[in-house]
This record gives C-alpha cells, sequence and structure tokens, in this order.
C-alpha cells in the first residue's frame, strides 16, 4: 500500500513542478504503477505534457490519460478557422508534404494523406499541436513506402545499437511484417520505451509500430 501511495504522491508532485501543466484539476489513480489520469485542462498541450510528467517518475509502468480539454472561452476558434489555421501550419512545415491536410470538428482536428516516412507522420502532427483551439488530434495520415522486411529489421536494429539510452544486452526485439514493425521486450524506464519506439519510426519503410514493451520501473 504505501509504494501504491508513494507513487500517486511522486506524481501528483510531479505535475504540481511542471511549470507546463496546472494540474488544479487533475486526479491521479495508481494501482501498481499503472497510473491513469482524470478531470481537465485548458489545452492540448497540457494534456499532452500531463502524460510526459508521469512518465518522468520512477515506479511508473503505465499511463492512461483520460483527461478532457475544456478551452478557455477565449481560445474557442470554430471549425473553418481552425481548419484554416492547422492547414497553414502544415503548408509551412518544412517536413511535412503537400499530401497532409487537416479538417477540424468541434475543436477536434484529423489528419490524413499519405507520407513516406514516420518522421513526416510526427512531424504533421506536431505542427498543429500547439494551435490556439485544438482540444485534440487524430493523426490518420498513411504510410506508403514499398521495402523489404529485412533491410526494415536491420534499420531498427542498427538504430537500437546507436541509442545512448538502450544498453547493450537488452532483450528489445523488433519483428517486421507487412512494413508494421511489433516491439517486444523490457525496458528500464519510459526514457528508454521512448528511444526503441523512436528508433523504430526512424527505419525507412516503416507503416506502422504496435508497442508491445514492458517497462520495469
Amino acid at each position: 500500500m504505501g509504494k501504491t501511495k508513494d507513487v500517486r504522491v511522486a506524481v501528483e508532485k510531479e505535475l504540481g513542478f511542471d511549470p507546463l501543466v496546472d494540474s488544479s484539476h487533475v486526479s491521479v489513480s495508481n494501482i501498481g504503477g499503472d497510473v491513469t489520469l482524470a478531470g481537465t485542462v485548458a489545452s492540448y498541450p497540457q494534456y499532452l505534457e500531463a502524460a510526459a510528467a508521469v512518465r518522468r517518475v520512477a515506479g511508473v509502468t503505465g499511463v492512461h490519460n483520460h483527461l478532457q480539454v475544456v478551452l478557455p472561452e477565449g481560445d474557442y476558434r470554430d471549425d473553418p478557422k481552425l481548419t484554416t489555421a492547422a492547414n497553414n501550419a502544415l503548408a509551412q512545415n518544412v517536413t511535412v508534404p503537400d499530401s497532409v491536410e487537416a479538417t477540424a470538428d468541434d475543436g477536434n482536428l484529423t489528419l490524413a494523406g499519405t507520407v513516406a516516412y514516420g518522421t513526416q507522420r510526427a512531424a504533421a502532427e506536431t505542427a498543429v499541436t500547439g494551435l490556439i483551439g485544438v482540444r485534440n488530434v487524430w493523426n490518420e495520415i498513411a504510410i506508403a513506402y514499398a521495402a523489404d522486411p529485412v533491410d526494415v529489421d536491420l534499420h531498427v536494429r542498427e538504430a537500437l545499437d546507436r541509442s545512448a539510452l538502450v544498453p547493450d544486452g537488452s532483450d528489445v526485439s523488433a519483428d517486421t511484417k507487412d512494413n508494421v514493425i511489433t516491439l517486444t521486450g523490457h525496458v528500464r524506464s519510459w526514457a528508454e520505451h521512448d528511444a526503441v519506439v523512436d528508433a523504430a519510426w526512424m527505419a525507412i519503410g516503416v507503416a506502422d509500430v504496435r508497442d508491445n514493451l514492458q517497462v520495469t520501473g
């Protein structure tokens, strides 16, 4: 019981310490390191940062972000204005190809189109995340690239070997089928977890990454 309380208290303190999150309307629950956030925040970047703050806490093995974004009245944008703002942001990002477009529905942005690399897909999401009026971002961008699964496996393994955050002797494995990478194995922290996932997305020809990694804490 003490360990459960310690993790919850530590998460609450980390949220309170983070200047990018107003946690006054956020509640935290913890079951054996599996942490759930509930309540409200005032922007989508706060929604994302709250989950990132939880992952920084020792002992956290899982994060479930059930926060809702309730925009202040002055931050509300109607759908046509938000759609225009989002597409302008995409057009101004040199990494995002012209094939990507955004549409807004009640503050929820949907990204659609086709790109060649996972990095382009991630860049599109980053480009619109901080726009005023965004309540959520749904990334439905497809990745279309013909690649040999053997080459993809090799690229991922080499990327993991180069990573400063992934230790030698790690049991992480990356299996490729139909350009989809499935990650399995154990990592010690969320920083190590994110490094493995990022390495997988960097490989040429990856259409999706399925994250079955276990964080041991």
